[in-house]
């Protein structure tokens, strides 16, 4: 149950919203349900607005009107509006110009030369935790690095980065990355409780992926390390319509279970035509104290990447220490060999 100052805040949210109506409507955003998804945090205001059935070239319009009514409440830090339609596909697609918004590339790449995703077919493989990783070593060798937690529904980089801090804001109202290892990071976690669900619908999560790169004053980067969340969803599809990764890596552990997974996201890239730089196994060996190795989940990595044509891009071990560590040793020579990859298929 909300407490009552969030309660509050919601009323007072949804009272502002209630005196903004589009183009060529009769009701109010609110009273004609298209408000959705609202999300309150310490002031850092989240929701979505249904358009299906506005005016399109109205649709800017409504949004920022929906923004500045809210931004207008005492004590609303940062307001995040996004845009949702659930049309058929066929029939969205019918109306969308060549040059729809959905394909669009936000002006944010520009500053940023590199972009490397880094997914998994399944949770629960430390695919997070690797990207923490990746992200700390490629800083530590010199590279200007970002690191956009793009998990909407489970973002974990607060929590990998002990970071229970909120990010601040420019004057224009965009959030400023948080430093962390020498990495400017950003979450979706870092504006919203830890400990609240997030019910969106698919196109919200993708606005709210967008968002994320257009709302947020990222510096000039060598590099963007993306932890994508697991499975081949709707992010996955913003990911390969909007953004322009330069490559991606694939993260598993060996067990047969993840390893059929793999397949599937192999085939997801292959048909979004983001180019796969190879497979990480994660948490595949352990050492034990008598010094002989163990391996908990098998040893089928090495196959898995031959048998896809994939390089096999490193074999770490099982270590409490890569989890708590956000620039664990093992990574140096991980990211070597992705700046590398990338050279090679740029």
């Amino acid at each position: 149950m909300s407490s009552p100052t969030a309660q509050l805040a919601e009323i007072d949210i949804l009272s502002a919203l209630d005196a903004v109506t589009a183009a060529g409507e009769a009701q109010s955003l609110v009273a004609a349900d298209r408000i959705q998804g609202l999300v309150v945090r310490d002031g850092n205001i989240g929701f979505s607005i249904e358009v299906d059935g506005l005016a399109p070239d109205g649709l800017e319009a409504v949004k920022q009107q929906a923004e500045a009514a809210v931004q207008k409440l005492d004590g609303v830090l940062s307001v995040t509006c996004v845009l949702t339609a659930h049309r058929p596909q066929e029939a969205a697609a019918a109306k969308a110009p060549h040059n729809s918004a959905s394909t669009e590339v936000p002006t944010v790449f520009k500053r940023i030369k590199t972009v490397i995703a880094v997914a998994s077919g399944k949770g629960g493989v430390g695919k997070s935790t690797v990207a923490v990783n990746l992200a700390a070593a490629l800083a530590k060798a010199g590279n200007a690095t970002g690191l956009l937690d793009a998990d909407i529904y489970g973002p974990s980089m607060p929590q990998l980065l002990g970071i229970t801090d909120k990010p601040h804001l420019t004057e224009d109202k965009k959030l400023i990355p948080i430093k962390a290892n020498g990495m400017h990071t950003m979450s979706i976690g870092y504006l919203v409780d830890t400990d609240q669900a997030m019910i969106w619908r698919g196109p919200m999560a993708q606005g709210a992926l967008v968002q994320m790169l257009d709302d947020v004053a990222w510096p000039e980067l060598d590099v963007l390390v993306l932890d994508l969340p697991p499975g081949t969803g709707d992010i996955q599809l913003t990911m390969a319509q909007r953004i322009p990764v330069s490559g991606a890596v694939l993260v598993t552990t060996p067990s047969e279970l993840a390893l059929a997974d793999v397949t599937r996201a192999v085939a997801m890239f292959e048909k979004t035509n983001v180019p796969v730089l190879g497979l990480i196994e994660n948490m595949a060996y352990l050492d034990a104290p008598d010094g002989t190795r163990l391996y908990p989940f098998g040893e089928g990595g090495t196959a898995m990447a031959k048998n896809l044509d994939l390089a096999h891009l490193a074999t770490l071990p099982l270590d409490p220490a890569i989890g708590t560590d956000g620039g664990h040793d093992a990574f140096e020579a991980l990211a070597t060999r992705i700046s590398k990859s990338i050279k090679e298929t740029a």
